[in-house]
C-alpha cells in the first residue's frame, strides 16, 4: 500500500480543484456572459513568491506567506475575440482580462472534434471525396485529423482555422492511415464552416489495396497471435516504496511536488536530495514545456505540416485515462487531472499520471579475481508517467528517479505514421517512404524542449559546456610527451548568446549547471548536475523557413536565459497560427545576446529528439521507439551516495579466507533456474 498523508489546505502548486474551476468559470460568465473556456489552469505563484513560503512551511507564519490561489483563464467570445486573464479564487474576483489581439490560443479536444462532422456535409469535400474514388453515400466512412492551420500567408492570424487531413475507412476497424486522401479542407471556427480546400496539382485517387490491421481480429486471419509467451508478474508484497503526502512524494532521499497542467502536462516542482541529513535542493522545476514535429516534404500544403503538440493541442488535454496492468504494470498509484470543457463544465481524465516502481539492474558490483569476494547491489527505479495521444501518435512521458540522484526524463514514441496518398506508379522518395501500397509516409523529426529551472545547492548557478578534447600539447613535449593526454574542456556559457550551443558527438559533449560559490571537499570543483543527452537532431529545415521561424527554440540544443517568472513557453504563450516574424519565446528573451547568465538565477532550455526515417516496420502501428536522457550528479555528493542502498550479496576478502559467518545475503527467493533439467547452477557469487 502507498503511505498516504492528507493535506488540508491545496499546495501552492497543486492543479486547480474542480471546485476552483467552476469559480474562475463564474466569474468570467458574470463579467461576459456565454463564452467558450479554452484554458482555466493554476497561474503558478510568483517564484520568489513560492520560495518564502517554502522556507518558512513548518513555522507560523506558514500561513500569513501562503501563495494566493489564482487561475488563468483564456476565453473566446462572440465574433471570435480571445480574452487572456486571471482570476483569484477566494474572491472570485477578476484581476486581469485583456484582449488580445492577432493571437489564437490553444485547441480543445472539442474544437477538433468538431471539424470531423462539418466535413462530412460539406458540398465541397463531397465533391472532392467523389473525385478520389468515395461515393456519396460512403461520406459516414470519411475521419479527418484536425490540425491547427499552423501558419498560411493567405489568411493570417485574425480568423480561427484548422486544416483537416483527410482519411477512408472501408470498414470502422480498419486503420485510416491506410487510406490517405490528397486533399486538405481549410475551417474557420467562427463561420463552423469550411472555407476552402486545397487540391494537388497531381491528383491521387484512393488506395484499392487490401487494408492490413493490428486488431485481434485482424491479426487472427493473418495466422493468430503468438502462443509461446509465458506470464511475467511484478509483485510487491509488502507495499511500494515511496509516500504521499498530496502531491508531495518522498522516495529514496528524493521529495518534490507533481503538478499537471494542460500544456505541459507532469511538471516537477521542489525537488530535493536528503544527503545525510541535509536536503539538498537541486531543481525548483522540471517540465517538458514544448515540442515541433517538422515535415519533411516540400509540396504545398504540406509545408504546414509541423505540429507543436503542446503549445497548439496541450499534452495535459490529450492525455489518457491509464489501465492499470496494460499501460502501468505492479503496484501503481494513480492522479486524476480534472479540465474544463469548451461549454465550462467540467472534464475529468482517471488515472492521468501513473507512480510506480520497478527494477532497474544492477546498481554496483564488484568481484575480486583473486578470491571471488563481491558485493552485488540491485538497483529500482521510480516513475512517474503519462501518456498523451495528438491524433496518430502517442507519446509516453516518462520522468525517472534513480537511487545515485540521477533523473532521466525519457519519452516513448509510438502510434501510427501520419500518411500521404501516392500513386500505384510514384516514387516516394526522396521526401518520405511507401510504406504499404499507396501510403506514404513523410520524413520528419520530434524535438522536444525541456525546461530545467535549476536550483543545484542554490539559486544562482552557471553553465559549462563540456568537451572531451585530446591535449593541445605536440607529442614530444614536456606536457604530452607520449601523446595520449586528454582532458574535459570547459566553455562558461557566460551570456545569453555564448550559451546557444549544439551538440557534438565527436567531442562527446555534455553541460553542466554548476554553483561556482560550492566547491567539493575533494576534487575541489563546483557542485553540479550535468546533461547528458545523446539523441540531438538540429532542426533541418532551412534558416528562415516557416518552420525555423515558428520554433525558434530548436534552432539549438541548448539556450540558457535569466530567470523571469512568465517565460514558461519557448514558442510562445499563443502557439497556433504564428507566423514566426517576430520568432515568438526562447529567441524573444534573448535578445541581443548580450546579457549575463552567470551566477545567477537561469533558466536552462534542452532542445533533443529524433529524426524519422519512416520504414515498413513502422506501419500500420510503430514499435515503440525510445528517446532517454540523463540529468547526473557530479562533484555533487562527497561519493556514491547509493552505497547504503542493501546489497543483494556480500562477502569480504577477510570472510572468504576465513570462511567467516556474517556474509550478506538478501538474495531474492523467488527468482529460479529457467530449466529444472537444465546444467545451470544456483550457486555462484550469490550462494543459497
Amino acid at each position: 500500500m502507498v503511505s498516504i498523508i492528507k493535506s488540508r489546505l491545496p499546495h501552492p502548486l497543486d492543479p486547480l480543484s474542480t471546485d476552483e474551476i467552476a469559480i474562475a468559470i463564474a466569474a468570467v460568465r458574470k463579467h461576459h456572459g456565454e463564452c467558450f473556456f479554452n484554458v482555466v489552469s493554476l497561474h503558478e505563484p510568483r517564484k520568489a513568491e513560492m520560495l518564502k513560503w517554502l522556507e518558512s512551511a513548518h513555522s507560523p507564519a506558514s500561513e500569513s506567506l501562503r501563495p494566493a490561489r489564482v487561475a488563468n483563464v483564456v476565453v473566446i467570445i462572440q465574433g471570435g475575440k480571445v480574452y487572456d486573464g486571471l482570476v483569484d479564487i477566494k474572491s472570485g474576483i477578476i484581476i486581469k482580462l485583456e484582449l488580445m489581439e492577432g493571437v489564437q490560443p490553444i485547441l480543445t479536444m472539442e474544437d477538433l472534434q468538431i471539424v470531423e462532422h462539418i466535413c462530412r456535409t460539406d458540398p465541397k469535400v463531397i465533391e472532392q471525396c467523389e473525385i478520389s474514388g468515395i461515393p456519396k453515400s460512403d461520406m459516414q466512412k470519411v475521419y479527418c485529423d484536425p490540425w491547427t492551420i499552423g501558419y498560411d500567408e493567405r489568411y493570417g492570424n485574425n480568423v480561427r482555422l484548422q486544416q483537416a487531413l483527410m482519411y477512408y475507412r472501408p470498414d470502422v476497424d480498419t486503420c485510416q492511415y491506410q487510406y490517405p486522401l490528397d486533399f486538405c479542407p481549410i475551417y474557420d471556427a467562427n463561420k463552423r464552416a469550411i472555407i476552402d480546400i486545397d487540391v494537388p496539382k497531381i491528383r491521387r485517387p484512393l488506395s484499392k489495396a487490401v487494408p492490413i490491421d493490428y486488431t485481434p481480429k485482424a491479426v487472427a486471419m493473418a495466422g493468430g497471435y503468438r502462443t509461446d509467451l509465458k506470464p511475467i508478474n511484478i509483485t510487491q508484497p509488502k507495499g511500494v516504496s515511496f509516500k504521499m503526502d498530496g502531491r508531495e512524494l518522498e522516495w529514496q532521499n528524493w521529495k518534490f511536488h507533481i503538478g499537471f497542467n494542460y500544456r505541459e502536462g507532469i511538471v516537477l516542482n521542489n525537488i530535493t536530495y536528503n544527503d545525510k541529513g541535509n536536503r539538498r535542493p537541486i531543481f525548483y522545476r522540471l517540465s517538458l514545456a514544448e515540442m515541433v514535429v517538422p515535415y519533411g516534404n516540400p509540396e504545398h500544403p504540406h509545408q504546414r505540416k509541423h505540429a507543436f503538440d503542446l503549445g497548439e493541442y496541450g499534452a495535459g488535454y490529450m492525455t489518457n485515462s491509464l489501465s492499470l496492468g496494460c499501460d502501468c504494470k505492479g503496484s501503481i498509484y494513480y492522479l486524476d487531472a480534472d479540465f474544463p470543457t469548451r461549454d465550462g463544465s467540467i472534464r475529468t481524465i482517471k488515472n492521468a499520471i501513473c507512480i510506480h516502481e520497478e527494477d532497474a539492474g544492477i546498481l554496483f558490483k564488484h568481484t575480486d579475481f583473486r578470491d571471488d569476494s563481491v558485493i552485488v547491489t540491485r538497483a529500482r527505479k521510480l516513475i512517474i508517467q503519462q501518456i498523451f495521444t495528438a491524433a496518430n501518435y502517442e507519446y509516453s512521458c516518462q520522468w525517472i528517479f534513480h537511487q545515485d540522484g540521477t533523473i532521466q526524463p525519457e519519452i516513448k514514441l509510438t502510434g501510427i505514421l501520419n500518411t500521404y496518398a501516392m500513386n500505384v506508379d510514384e516514387d516516394a522518395g526522396p521526401w518520405g517512404t511507401q510504406v504499404y501500397p499507396g501510403v506514404n509516409a513523410h520524413n520528419h523529426q520530434h524535438l522536444f524542449c525541456l525546461r530545467i529551472d535549476p536550483m543545484i545547492d542554490g539559486h544562482n548557478n552557471t553553465v559549462n559546456m563540456v568537451d572531451t578534447v585530446p591535449s593541445e600539447a605536440p607529442v614530444g613535449s614536456e606536457d604530452n610527451f607520449y601523446g595520449n593526454a586528454f582532458y574535459a574542456k570547459k566553455t562558461k556559457l557566460d551570456t545569453t548568446g555564448k550559451a546557444m550551443t549544439d551538440y557534438n558527438g565527436a567531442t562527446s559533449r555534455t553541460w553542466e549547471i554548476v554553483n561556482e560559490s560550492k566547491l567539493h571537499p575533494y576534487s575541489k570543483k563546483p557542485v553540479s548536475y550535468k546533461l547528458v543527452s545523446r539523441e540531438v537532431p538540429g532542426l533541418l529545415p532551412q534558416k528562415d523557413s516557416l518552420v525555423w521561424k515558428r520554433a525558434g527554440f530548436a534552432r539549438h540544443a541548448v539556450h540558457v536565459t535569466k530567470y523571469s517568472d512568465d517565460q514558461l513557453w519557448p514558442a510562445g504563450c499563443h502557439v497556433p497560427q504564428t507566423s514566426g516574424e517576430p520568432s515568438m519565446g526562447i529567441p524573444q528573451w534573448i535578445g541581443d545576446g548580450t546579457e549575463s547568465v552567470v551566477d545567477t538565477d537561469i533558466v536552462f532550455w534542452h532542445t533533443f529528439g529524433v529524426t524519422h526515417i519512416p520504414a515498413p516496420e513502422d506501419f500500420p502501428i510503430m514499435p515503440v521507439e525510445p528517446i532517454t536522457l540523463l540529468l547526473r550528479p557530479r562533484n555533487f555528493f562527497s561519493n556514491n551516495p547509493a552505497m547504503d542502498v542493501m546489497p543483494s550479496y556480500c562477502s569480504t576478502p577477510s570472510q572468504v579466507a576465513g570462511k567467516q559467518d556474517g556474509i550478506l545475503n538478501t538474495t531474492d527467493k523467488m527468482s529460479t533456474l529457467a530449466f529444472s533439467n537444465g546444467t545451470g547452477s544456483s550457486s555462484g557469487c550469490c550462494k543459497p
